[in-house]
């Protein structure tokens, strides 16, 4: 018979847990010990050199506590993930001085950034450099103090009615935008901030900073919300990796392009005109040229049938490719002509899938490529323009390739080689290539056309012998694809080349091809860009090369520089010598000093002067100067074309 008692069950907890350092011992603890104090147990790894702790594969905080079996490791701030836990600490150290200065300023969002963080606020004047020096007084301040950072959590209301109560209202909105019913909050000192974490466990532990600049944003990234100030700023591990970094900034800011494409006259935007839409000036225009001439030249070399296509097209064109439904956003509004709606284009593609359209094709056909300069529109909002980087007009390197699902791996196999080859011609050896995968949940297209399209591109990275990553789901929803990063002289990444499979426009448009049994089969699409946009890989080349383009590239190659009056017609001679040989000469027409003349010709980065004066003239030879500021021995001017013969060619590689 039952006692009628009735004994409560509870979940049992371990006594113990285990955990297991990567790669190395493992121990026994109570469960709560907080992950800093395993790490100097089982490891002896403390100290200011480790910042956070990998915990089965999530970075936490020194402080979290451990409460099962697992595997941690060490989170060092010189690692990608410990830098990133560092900058981010230093945002919440730039924003408790920014309160404590100004305590009626708004702290909204602050995140991490590629090269430090930022954190925009809401106050009544703007900040200046001056602040920004007062800000950084008052970081080092808060740093000497060495609060600890405590992580606190709590429902999602009571951490609404702690920013009410701090008068945070950018805060307070955000928490009530959130999904989570519980948030966490990090304290140091006085200072307060909603924040997942992680951070450092003291303000001690940050010390390496420097804020960087000011600048405009809108609540949220929407136009139509109120402007607040952005303040950015970069942290390292340590001062000597901070003042190379400070170091490599004031470098690139010498080879920003937009400064240089000022400098060396190239190209200019103006607002009578409208913002992102670029002029090319005549030099600027000349370097185009190139580029644009030996892109046409490889592509008919390769294979490819140059096309052109309308800036404009009708509504239904864009209906059919989809981009009315995905894509309307960036495109720029219709006009009307006749009654009928017209959009100018953001990409190609559709045009090049009517050219397909425009006869019947058979497999014997196949496969098709083809590629076209093709200037596009897309609407960007001005707060994003920059330069030649983000521009409303630009003209894509752009090319499609119709193909037989027997011709896919080749084809892929070329175009990967083609976009090697093309950047390695402009000096970009230095080169990341990234294969992104299906999605994972929204994606057109059979199972089986996706496996045969991710082998095909994998296959394609394996042969060229390219190291690669995956980066699994990150594939377009139509197609998977291949990123190719180009990395410049300060070893940023620009994504340039693509090579994108498509399964959704040749569905839409129902194209097809005969096959040798007679039947109508689908043919696959491949979407391929070799450089990107024409005015974006200018700007990069601009600010790879510091404006001083190598000779093939150069808008002048030579200027020929007479000492005086009396010796130019010497250098009429000389200039119209390299003019017949096909070089881009030019005489300096002025009367200034030659010590003038040659700083000028420098400035404006000519790879070559040719200085002609009396002995000069009798000799029939030429003085040549190099704008590094070296000189050359004298040799006749047949010498010097066959010198500059050699070094006026494209790097090598740049076909298929």
């Amino acid at each position: 018979m039952s006692s009628g008692i009735i004994h409560s069950v509870s979940e049992s907890v371990p006594v113990e847990i285990t955990v297991r350092i990567a790669g190395g011992r493992s121990g026994r603890f109570a469960p709560g010990t907080v992950a800093g104090a395993v790490l100097t147990a089982l490891d002896g790894a403390g100290g200011n050199a480790v910042v956070a702790v990998d915990v089965n594969g999530r970075v936490v905080d020194l402080s979290h506590p451990l409460d099962q079996d697992c595997e941690i490791r060490a989170v060092a701030a010189d690692t990608p993930e410990g830098l990133d836990v560092l900058r981010h600490s230093t945002a919440h150290l730039m924003a408790q001085a920014v309160k404590r200065l100004f305590p009626a300023a708004q702290i909204t969002i602050g995140p991490t950034i590629e090269a430090g963080f930022y954190y925009d606020i809401k106050y009544d004047r703007p900040f200046t450099p001056e602040d920004l020096e007062r800000i950084e007084a008052v970081m080092r301040e808060i740093v000497t103090a060495d609060f600890e950072v405590r992580r606190r959590e709590m429902s999602r209301e009571e951490a609404a009615a702690v920013f009410r109560t701090l008068g945070e209202h950018y805060k307070v909105e955000i928490i009530e935008g959130l999904p989570d019913a519980r948030v966490s909050l990090y304290e140091q000192g006085e200072f307060v901030d909603l924040c997942r974490g992680p951070h450092v466990p003291s303000t001690g532990r940050l010390g390496a900073f420097k804020l960087t600049g000011i600048a405009g944003a809108y609540w949220r990234g929407d136009a139509r919300n109120e402007m607040l100030q952005r303040i950015y700023g970069t942290a390292f591990p340590t001062e000597a990796a901070l003042t190379e970094h400070l170091v490599r900034l004031e470098e690139a800011k010498r080879r920003d392009h937009r400064r240089l494409g000022k400098d060396l006259d190239l190209y200019s935007t103006t607002d009578h005109v409208g913002p992102g839409l670029v002029l090319w000036h005549p030099k600027g225009a000349r370097v185009r040229h190139l580029i644009e001439t030996y892109w046409r030249e490889r592509h008919y070399a390769g294979g490819y049938q140059l096309v052109y296509s309308p800036h404009i097209g009708r509504a239904t064109l864009w209906e059919t490719s989809g981009h009315l439904d995905f894509y309307r956003d960036g495109m720029f509004p219709a006009v009307e002509v006749e009654g009928q709606p017209y959009y100018v284009k953001p990409m190609n593609c559709p045009f090049h899938i009517e050219i397909y359209r425009s006869s019947l094709r058979s497999y014997r056909d196949l496969p098709l490529r083809f590629a076209e300069l093709g200037t596009v529109y897309r609407y960007e909002r001005s707060g994003v323009l920059h330069g030649l980087m983000r521009v409303r007009g630009f003209t894509q390197d752009d090319a499609h390739i119709f193909c037989r699902a027997d011709q896919v791996e080749e084809e892929i196999t070329r175009a990967l080689r083609f976009s090697l080859g093309m950047l390695r011609a402009f000096g970009f050896d230095d080169v990341a290539v990234y294969l992104s995968t299906r999605p994972k949940e929204k994606y057109v297209g059979a199972l089986a056309d996706w496996g045969l399209a991710e082998t095909a591109l994998r296959r394609g990275l394996e042969a060229s012998g390219r190291s690669f990553r995956v980066d699994e789901g990150g594939g377009a929803f139509y197609g998977p694809k291949i990123d190719v990063a180009i990395r410049d002289a300060f070893g940023r990444e620009w994504q340039c080349g693509t090579i994108q499979f498509d399964f959704n426009m040749p569905e839409r448009f129902a194209l097809a091809y005969r096959g040798d049994d007679g039947a109508e089969h689908r043919p696959y699409m491949v979407h391929r860009a070799l450089l990107g946009a024409i005015e974006r890989f200018v700007g990069v080349l601009l600010e790879h090369y510091g404006g001083a383009f190598p000779p093939w590239l150069a808008p002048v190659q030579v200027r020929v520089i007479p000492v005086g009056e009396r010796f130019a017609a010497y250098g009429d001679e000389v200039c119209a010598a390299l003019v017949r040989a096909g070089f881009r000469a030019e005489r300096d027409p002025s009367n200034e000093k030659l010590g003038h003349k040659i700083r000028l010709a420098q400035l404006e980065k000519i790879p070559y002067m040719l200085v002609v004066g009396e002995r000069e003239a009798e000799a029939r030879t030429v003085a040549v100067r190099e704008r590094s500021g070296g000189s050359l021995p004298p040799m006749t001017i047949e010498s010097f074309i066959a010198r500059l013969a050699e070094e006026a060619r494209p790097g090598e590689g740049g076909g298929e």
